[in-house]
């Protein structure tokens, strides 16, 4: 029975984790064929993206908060088999992506150069921003509205879709990156403005994608009456788990916005080896983001079921597996700083600050594995968002934010120095994590729990 039980962990995991890794790492791979291919024009241009493109990470903050809320119970209505509530947890997400959808996009489409202002006080920089902004408001409604598709089709067992989607999106955004960027094929070269027109087009088809496969292979429907008139209920639970985590999301997102402000106010070598540094931790974090995503909708599904002891046993695994991956990935992404610098063209210093930055790395990825797991995978599976909320809230805001200000522009500290503080983050929190891991507060049904 036990042998039979592991297995299935395996067999479900791998499921999960593969395909979501995949489509986590492709995905990773817009901003760097973003990145290379404005390379070939200038090093500002490349710059002025990578911080134009802090908007979706900013964006991000919300719907990844909206989509974590509607996993969160999706996975556990999914393991007890209650499918016309799912259908309602659709519904809500798409309610509450409505108004995210027009602030984000009217800002961006109205506003850019107030935008750029916030990350960047380089007038060359903002200048380059201001087009690639404007055009890439409309795929911030396509991207919002694909993740809400996905989350649903990832909770019902659909996870190979997504990420045929996913690759699909990424194919499409490198083909017409380099047609808009350089001009080919006849058609003009757009330079930045370029990249934010494949970006956008890419996002639409990705987005019909979704609709398709939602529309084929399920049974789900986006119903009037659940968007517009939502269960009180479930309301008041997708609330009482969920703004916890988006309040940390929110946080958390705009105190990582306030770190690349710093680095940005601290010249264009150290805005641009930030830039590329921040790509390659994406990068090769996809298989933390992987599992972290895998563990709400393995252990929601125990949940779910009741199956309590069983989700305790899943969590210790998938903790050491956190801790192996964590290790492993951090010294590739120190290993990769050879092959990074050798295909980039910067200046003397912004490779020197690219190289320090890559081996800091390899402690970093640690730590945001394990973290990643945990406070993003198992204590969210059981509805245990206020920890991470408090925790992620006092490591930013109490000592990240405040330390890197002071060490930037006060004492005028050195580059690498200040980066090494601002990414001390994902260290200094471990001990809270792991005690508060092993009080098994996350050990729980929710859906069944009285509101």
């Amino acid at each position: 029975m036990e042998q039979t039980q592991e297995t299935s962990f395996r067999k479900k995991l791998i499921s999960l984790i593969l395909p979501m890794t995949l489509q986590s790492f492709v995905f990773s791979l817009v901003p760097v064929s973003d990145a290379i291919m404005l390379l070939f024009l200038s090093q500002e241009a490349m710059t002025s993206v990578s911080l134009a493109t802090q908007v979706v990470l900013v964006l991000s903050l919300f719907f990844y908060s909206i989509t974590a809320g509607g996993s969160m119970l999706a996975a556990q209505y999914w393991g007890k088999g209650d499918i016309k509530s799912i259908e309602k947890v659709f519904g809500y997400m798409f309610t509450l992506s409505l108004p995210v959808i027009i602030v984000f996009f009217s800002c961006s489409m109205f506003m850019p150069e107030g935008v750029m202002r916030i990350f960047t006080n380089e007038p060359e920089l903002i200048a380059n921003g201001i087009p690639y902004i404007r055009i890439a408001s409309f795929s911030y409604v396509f991207m919002t509205l694909a993740n809400i598709f996905e989350t649903l089709l990832k909770n019902v067992g659909y996870v190979k879709q997504c990420t045929i989607a996913s690759v699909v999106i990424v194919v499409v955004n490198i083909v017409l990156n380099a047609v808009f960027i350089f001009g080919l094929f006849g058609a003009p070269q757009m330079g930045s403005a370029g990249a934010a027109l494949a970006t956008t087009i890419s996002n639409g088809v990705g987005f019909t994608l979704c609709l398709i496969f939602i529309l084929k292979l399920t049974k789900f429907r986006l119903r009037i009456k659940n968007v517009f008139k939502v269960d009180k209920s479930l309301r008041e639970r997708f609330s009482k788990y969920t703004l916890p985590y988006f309040l940390n999301q929110i946080l958390w997102g705009f105190g990582f916005t306030l770190i690349t402000v710093i680095m940005g106010h601290l010249g264009t070598d150290a805005a641009t080896a930030n830039g590329i540094a921040a790509i390659i931790k994406d990068l090769v974090s996809c298989l933390c983001f992987a599992i972290s995503g895998g563990s709400v909708i393995v252990i929601g599904n125990e949940l779910g079921a009741n199956r309590l002891d069983t989700a305790k046993e899943y969590g210790d695994k998938l903790l050491k597996l956190s801790i192996v991956s964590g290790i492993i990935l951090g010294l590739i992404a120190a290993a990769s700083a050879p092959l990074v610098l050798h295909f980039v063209n910067l200046t003397e210093t912004a490779e020197h600050y690219l190289f320090i930055m890559l081996m800091l790395c390899s402690y970093y990825i640690l730590g945001r594995s394990i973290n990643c797991t945990l406070i993003g995978g198992v204590f969210s599976a059981g509805g245990d968002t206020k920890f991470g909320f408090i925790c992620d809230t006092l490591t930013m805001w109490a000592f990240i934010v405040p330390v890197g200000f002071i060490s930037a522009f006060v004492l005028n500290w050195p580059v690498m120095v200040v980066y090494f503080l601002l990414n001390l983050d994902e260290i200094i929190k471990l001990p809270a994590v792991f005690i508060h891991y092993r009080k098994y507060k996350w050990v729980k049904n929710i859906i069944n729990e009285e509101i």
